[in-house]
C-alpha cells in the first residue's frame, strides 16, 4: 500500500501496481543537506519514475491495456523504466524516442532500450512529440513525456507522505527546501501538491518547504505555470476521489534556470564538478545539475536524488545490428 493510501484510505481504490521498495532511504550527506535516495527504489531499475509508473501501470492494467508506450529522448530514464517495469508485470511496452545530445548516461539508457528488443518508434525531432500518439491503437496506451498527468503525479504525492513519516521518525529535520531536477514536471508537481495535501491531512506538521526545481529542460516545458497547473489538477483529482479539498500554493515553488547551460542533455562545468559531491549516483543530464544548485541553499535541505542506482549493461553486438540505424549511430558517437 502506498503512503498516500495509508493516510487517505479512500485513495486506496485507485489502481496501483506495486513496483518499488519503500520507503527509499533518507540519509545525511553533509552539513545541512540530506539525500532522499529515490535511485534505490527498485533493484530492477530505480529512480523517481518508479513512483510515476506504479500509478500509470496500475491504470494500464485496470483498463485492460495490452501495451503501454513511453515518450522521451533517446536516453530517457522514463522510457527504460517503463520497459523494465511493465515487463515485470507481464505488460508489453514500446518507446517513442527523439534525439538528444550524446552523453554516457543517455547512452546507458539507450543501449538498454536496444538490448531489451522493445519496439521503438523514432522521431526526427522533439517538435514531433505532439503528434506521437499516432501509434495508439486498440488496447494500447500512450503516456505523455514523463507520464506528467494527474495519474502520474500520485506517485510523487505519496512520496511527500512517506517523507513526512521519515521526518517524524527523526531521520532528518523538517527541510526549508527540497531540491530536485525538473524535466517533464511530473515529480515536481507531485511533490508540490503532495506536501500541501499532507499538511492539510495533518501528516506534515511543519511549515511546508519550498520545492526548489532546477531546470534541465527549457521554458515552456518547465514553466512555473505548467507545473502549478499540473499540481492544481492533481489536487482536484484527489478531492474528487474523496480526499481533502486543497488549493495549490504557488509560493512554495521556485523554478531555477541557472544550471540549464546550453540545454537539455548538455552537461555544464558546474554539473560536472557536482558529480562527486554527494554520496549517491548522479548524472550530468538531470541530477548533477540539481546538485550544482545546493551551494545556494541555506538551512536544512533535502536533495531528491532521482537517478537510478542500478547500472544497466551495454547491448550485445547483435542487438545493435538490429537497432534503428540512426539510433545505433548516435549510440556509437
Amino acid at each position: 500500500m502506498s503512503a498516500l493510501a495509508r493516510w487517505l484510505p479512500k485513495l486506496g481504490a485507485v489502481p496501483w501496481a506495486p513496483l518499488g521498495t519503500w520507503p527509499t532511504p533518507l540519509e545525511h550527506a553533509r552539513g545541512d543537506v540530506w539525500v532522499k535516495r529515490e535511485g534505490a527504489s527498485s533493484p530492477r531499475y530505480g529512480g523517481n519514475k518508479v513512483r510515476t509508473l506504479e500509478a500509470w501501470l496500475g491504470h494500464a492494467q485496470s483498463i485492460g491495456a495490452r501495451r503501454i508506450w513511453a515518450i522521451g529522448a533517446y536516453g530517457s530514464n522514463h522510457a527504460i523504466a517503463t520497459v523494465v517495469h511493465a515487463r515485470a508485470l507481464g505488460l508489453d511496452a514500446g518507446v517513442i524516442l527523439f534525439p538528444q545530445a550524446p552523453s554516457k548516461w543517455a547512452a546507458e539508457n539507450a543501449g538498454a532500450l536496444i538490448a531489451s528488443g522493445c519496439e521503438v518508434v523514432r522521431l526526427r525531432s522533439v517538435v514531433e512529440v505532439p503528434f506521437a500518439g499516432f501509434v495508439k491503437a486498440r488496447r494500447e496506451l500512450v503516456m505523455p513525456p514523463g507520464g506528467a498527468t494527474p495519474i502520474g503525479t500520485l506517485g510523487a504525492m505519496s512520496a511527500a507522505f512517506e517523507l513526512a513519516e521519515q521526518i517524524e521518525a527523526g531521520l532528518a529535520p523538517p527541510p526549508e527546501q527540497i531540491v530536485l531536477a525538473v524535466g517533464s514536471t511530473c515529480t515536481t508537481a507531485g511533490l508540490l501538491a503532495g506536501l500541501q495535501l499532507a499538511r492539510a491531512a495533518g501528516v506534515w506538521r511543519w511549515p511546508v518547504p519550498i520545492v526548489h526545481a532546477v531546470r534541465v529542460t527549457p521554458w515552456p516545458v518547465t514553466s512555473r505555470l505548467l507545473i502549478t497547473q499540473l499540481a492544481a489538477r492533481s489536487l482536484a483529482r484527489v478531492a474528487r476521489l474523496g480526499g481533502p479539498s486543497v488549493k495549490v500554493d504557488p509560493s512554495r515553488l521556485v523554478v531555477d534556470a541557472r544550471e540549464l547551460g546550453r540545454g537539455y542533455g548538455r552537461i555544464t562545468d558546474r554539473a560536472r564538478a557536482a558529480l562527486g559531491s554527494l554520496p549517491v549516483r548522479l548524472d550530468g543530464v538531470y541530477s548533477a545539475k540539481a546538485a550544482a544548485a545546493l551551494g545556494r541553499m541555506t538551512g536544512p535541505t533535502i536533495f531528491w536524488a532521482t537517478k537510478s542506482e542500478v547500472l544497466l549493461p551495454a547491448p550485445a553486438l547483435g542487438a545493435l545490428r538490429n537497432a534503428a540505424p540512426a539510433l545505433a549511430k548516435w549510440l556509437l558517437k
